[in-house]
């Protein structure tokens, strides 16, 4: 580790963004894309005619755009992409697997764009060109080879566009298998299977609109200003409008103390605009515990604030909850959740108050062995007073990676629902699979126990976003052939099968020219808006597809 690597430690800061955080992000993009593509690159950035951000899936203004419709985590994955570092044959024949393996993820990253199509022979150490025409006929004799479907697996990015991920599903069904393991299930897979089991649909119900509209704003386990910067704007907007705004979260975050928006004067020479008004520090995995108090302490002093004709109208169930959490102990409750009864009760009070309520979550619920019964716990908060379905209510599972929504809802899932595979089939004249296929970790365990020969990765960084990377590591090995579609070096192209390819592709801030006019593709954002993006810079080279 170089000394510049080594960690240090501060006194925390009082304040998120502000100008420094705006001199940073233009920082990286001028410094690796240069001035005149980083300037254009960064002009187009979110806009209605530019490319969609591939930082996050917080959603943009449908009326009206800033210049500046970008945070410091977005100008930061646009210099990855707009970089003008080539990574090709050249730098492959300088560099083995072996001493790549030995460098950081951060100087992986930081190599460039990958620019040719690459090929690791069985025994081999070292990356060689290929041309796509034999890279296409090396996966077609592998695929080929195959005594069962089942034994390839398809890993999808949550950047992978719409379109990609449609026709990626389509290609895979029609080689007869549901092996889709992605990216999801180790984010918010948790959040759809609890919102359908709960209301009926694995997605969000709130528009960027309604957040100022909203009353109260509960956020549960993230961290916007790290997460989901542009989040931050969206909150000090409904906080100036009057919403009052409660985190839980095991931590205080910075970003949701104060928010120097830079694009505001307050923010450039001010202090910022105070976020939350309220911190619960709840203790890790406490919520169920916590929420569970909320309500209790809610039916025992505001009764009369229940919607009882939304709750008799349009729920389920309501008599068992009100039983169940009227018979737990409030010390039980204090122990569960690490948090006192006073401070219940005073959201339950805010509750009380609110004519519209919002609740946000993030990772901090999802990624915990009973995730599910977290986010059904929120809902059961808002349907009190039947906050979904109208202006300022409703609920936010807020997504990471820009289209990680929208490659759910183009069929990028091992347990598609037969509407879907009838319709899939019957538009294109053939018979799907309709067997549950492997997720991530059941990917994982097939691969261990050799009965997965194939495993193609459509973008992503598989090794190294998977919870056991060392796990993980030993299972692509078994594989006869890894093959990563990729726009930058990463730990996924170090841990591989027999054999191995990795393919360059464009990224959203490419432009795709064909039939001499400019392509779009599109992503659906955590609002569940799909929109289009397009890219303006000139790919660094012709073999990227």
């Amino acid at each position: 580790m170089s000394k510049r690597e080594k960690l240090k430690s501060g006194k925390p800061a009082t304040a998120a963004a502000g100008p420094k955080a705006a001199t940073i992000a233009f920082g990286h993009v001028l410094g690796k894309a240069g001035v005149v593509r980083g300037a254009r690159a960064i002009a187009r950035l979110n806009q209605q005619s530019g490319f969609d951000c591939p930082g996050c899936a917080w959603a943009d203004p449908l009326d009206h755009r800033k210049l500046f419709e970008f945070c410091e985590n977005g100008a930061k994955a646009v210099a990855d992409e707009a970089t003008t570092s080539r990574v090709d044959g050249t730098f492959f024949r300088r560099h083995s697997i072996t001493s790549l393996k030995l460098r950081s993820n951060r100087w992986l990253n930081a190599q460039g764009r990958i620019c040719e199509p690459v090929y690791k022979p069985a025994g081999a150490d070292y990356y060689q060109p290929i041309d796509w025409d034999d890279a296409n006929a090396l996966m077609a004799d592998h695929l080929g080879k195959l005594d069962n479907p089942n034994r390839a697996a398809f890993y999808t990015s949550g950047r992978t566009s719409n379109e990609a991920a449609f026709v990626y599903q389509l290609f895979v069904r029609k080689l007869g298998t549901n092996n889709f393991p992605d990216c999801s299930n180790m984010c918010h897979e948790s959040s759809g299977v609890g919102l359908v089991e709960a209301v009926g649909v694995g997605k969000g119900s709130v528009s960027l609109e309604d957040f100022q509209h909203a009353d109260l704003i509960l956020l549960f386990g993230q961290n916007p200003g790290s997460n989901h910067p542009r989040m931050l704007a969206t909150l000090e907007q409904a906080r100036l409008g009057g919403a009052r705004i409660i985190s839980v979260n095991p931590l205080t975050e910075t970003g949701l103390k104060r928010f120097r928006n830079p694009q505001r004067l307050t923010g450039i020479f001010g202090n910022g605009t105070q976020l939350a008004d309220r911190t619960i520090n709840v203790k890790v995995n406490g919520d169920v515990a916590l929420i569970q108090g909320i309500i209790k302490a809610f039916l025992e002093q505001f009764d009369e604030r229940l919607d009882r004709d939304f709750i008799a109208s349009h729920t389920s169930g309501f008599s068992e909850l009100a039983e169940s959490v009227q018979g737990l102990a409030w010390n039980d409750l204090e122990v569960g959740s690490g948090v006192a009864r006073a401070d219940m009760a005073a959201v339950a009070s805010e509750l009380a108050r609110s004519r519209a309520t919002i609740a946000c979550w993030a990772m901090g619920i999802t990624q915990h062995a009973n995730a599910v019964d977290n986010v059904q716990s929120i809902i059961n908060l808002l349907l009190l007073q039947g906050n979904v379905g109208r202006p300022g209510a409703g609920f936010c599972p807020v997504r990471g990676h820009s289209n990680v929504q929208g490659d759910r809802t183009m069929g990028i899932w091992e347990t598609p629902d037969d509407a879907f595979l009838d319709a899939l089939g019957k538009t294109f004249d053939f018979d799907p699979p309709r067997s549950a296929g492997y997720n991530t970790v059941d990917s994982l365990y097939a691969m261990l126990d050799d009965t997965i020969d194939v495993f193609f990765a459509m973008g992503g960084n598989f090794a190294a976003a998977t919870p056991d990377t060392e796990l993980t590591a030993k299972a692509l090995a078994r594989c006869k052939l890894t093959v990563q579609v990729s726009t930058k070096l990463n730990r996924s192209h170090l841990e591989t099968g027999s054999e191995a390819l990795i393919l360059p592709a464009l990224g959203h801030s490419d432009a795709h020219i064909a039939g001499g006019k400019l392509q779009f593709t599109t992503s659906e954002n955590s609002m569940g808006i799909v929109q289009p993006s397009r890219g303006t810079l000139t790919p660094l080279s012709a073999a990227m597809r």
